[in-house]
């Protein structure tokens, strides 16, 4: 049982009690990440099971499947990536496979093809590419798809269309627009 503490004129003023707490001086974070600092060029292939932060640019192939990988504002990546997460604030040539979502903020620009369940496009940021927007195998088993009617009368025409076609719905961010060609 915790016992207080005695407060004694006498006793220092910071005196230490038998049994202290100490907290861990390197407590681990679960966010670990490794960082490709802005002078760094790579040519080849880069993985691994950490977040991955590109400042530098990177020539190849990234394999970051269980993780996310960055590519900062000054990062130059002319590389496939496949990784769970992609936050692209730099330049990015090459195609994307993303397992939950990727993420292109308004300094952003991609040239290339992307798979993804989940995607975000900032006003102002550049995609040049096929986009196709699908749930993982293992989601589709789990929920029960839409039907296109449900999807059409709850949405937009165009956008119900893009949705149905991909079996996701689609959001918008602020300022976004979606374009939608029917003749394809």
């Amino acid at each position: 049982m915790l016992q207080p503490t005695q407060n004694s004129t006498n006793a220092p003023k910071y005196s230490p009690s038998p049994n202290p707490y100490t907290p861990p001086k390197n407590a681990t974070s679960s966010m670990e990440q490794a960082t490709i600092g802005r002078s760094v060029v790579i040519k080849g292939e880069v993985s691994g099971a950490e977040s991955l932060y590109v400042d530098g640019r990177i020539e190849g192939t990234v394999n970051f499947a269980d993780s996310r990988v960055t590519i900062g504002r000054s990062g130059v990546v002319v590389a496939n990536i496949s990784a769970k997460e992609v936050v692209i604030m730099g330049a990015v040539t090459g195609n994307i496979h993303c397992t939950d979502r990727l993420d292109i903020r308004s300094e952003g620009s991609l040239t290339g093809d992307v798979v993804t369940p989940r995607i975000c496009v900032e006003d102002g940021a550049v995609l040049k590419g096929a986009v196709e927007v699908r749930a993982e195998q293992h989601q589709n088993e789990k929920a029960p798809s839409k039907s296109v009617e449900a999807v059409k009368s709850a949405e937009p025409p165009k956008v119900a269309a893009a949705a149905a076609g991909a079996g996701t719905s689609v959001t918008q961010a602020h300022g976004s627009k979606v374009m939608y060609d029917e003749s394809n």
